[in-house]
């Protein structure tokens, strides 16, 4: 098994856009020839787009972009851009008169950072199209990661910053990888020493407490635990596989999420992830599932060790070097 970078996979390009002012951002990953797709919503809070094309039962089998974004509910409107983009190159089904791309989104609660006004909206989707590349990705505190913090259950004054992330890596001719925005209620834990890299502050924001803990001594507390949170990102493969196997993947991937994040996939966040299947390689899928968790569980990692302090907001770097 060897990393690779996530752009390496044939048919996948991917762009950042953002507002560093405004603290929201987007991030684009466009498949302009159209992947299988799945997708697996375990948050109790989630703000998503076409998500329901995607269950087996119905019609749509392939997709042309995925669009995370900050922004809350408004910054779905970045995937406008990406349908306007995608049409203007004809990618898309014919419909005889026109094109159709299938974009699908998700989008993180960042509106407490920098200007609320300010969200990811169609002309901002569209530079981030305009922007993709297969060139090696910046992570951190771009995209949909420019707003993302983590760690809120006490509220914004004990949280810390978040970011975006990939992790992707190569077995023969057989290629997973993950991109994932990091905007959690809970801390995130290194999956490698278990120890937590980012997440609640202690009271004297000097080291990093336990959210659990706390949440474990105030169960009784009807605490409104900062409605916004999220974790959104996208397993992308050149596997082959059905629709049905693309969508039981995202749902094997959450296990990444699991891995790194403590607690997770809670009433407040709306933890959402897709899966594109460029379907180049013969597989067996639970390999496949196997690989996604762990790159998953990765990407979380790096985009918390890629975050910088931003917003007045400490980051993992300045505890972990």
């Amino acid at each position: 098994m060897k990393e690779i970078s996530i752009t390496n996979i044939k048919g996948i390009k991917i762009g950042h856009a953002q507002n560093k002012e405004g603290g929201t951002g987007c991030t684009v990953i466009l498949c302009e020839n159209g992947a299988y797709a799945g997708v697996d919503v375990r948050g109790g809070g989630p703000a998503s787009r076409e998500t329901e094309l995607l269950k087996p039962i119905n019609m749509i089998e392939q997709i042309h972009a995925v669009m995370l974004s900050g922004g809350s509910a408004y910054g779905l409107d970045a995937a406008s851009g990406a349908m306007q983009y995608l049409e203007e190159r004809g990618k898309g089904f014919d419909v005889q008169v026109g094109y159709v791309p299938i974009v699908c989104g998700a989008s993180l609660f960042d509106l407490v950072i920098g200007d609320p006004k300010c969200r990811p909206d169609k002309q901002m989707g569209y530079e981030a199209c305009q922007n993709a590349s297969e060139a090696t990705l910046l992570e951190g505190n771009v995209g949909a990661g420019t707003g993302a913090t983590v760690g809120k259950f006490l509220g914004p004054e004990r949280m810390m910053k978040g970011g975006l992330g990939t992790y992707a890596v190569q077995i023969g001719k057989l290629q997973v990888g993950a991109i994932v925005a990091v905007n959690a209620l809970g801390d995130i834990i290194d999956i490698d020493s278990g120890k937590r890299l980012a997440g609640i502050l202690n009271k004297d924001y000097k080291s990093i407490g336990n959210t659990e803990e706390i949440m474990y001594a105030q169960y009784d507390e009807n605490r409104n635990v900062f409605n916004g949170n999220t974790t959104i990102g996208c397993i992308v493969t050149n596997a082959i596989l059905t629709k049905s196997q693309a969508n039981k993947l995202a749902s094997i991937a959450q296990n990444g999420l699991a891995r790194a994040i403590r607690p997770v996939h809670t009433m407040a966040d709306g933890d959402t992830v897709f899966t594109l299947a460029t379907s180049e390689v013969e597989v067996l899928p639970d390999a496949v599932g196997a690989l996604a968790a762990e790159v998953m569980a990765r990407a979380i990692n790096r985009a918390i060790l890629k975050a910088e302090a931003a917003y007045g907001l400490k980051a993992a770097c300045d505890f972990y070097k």
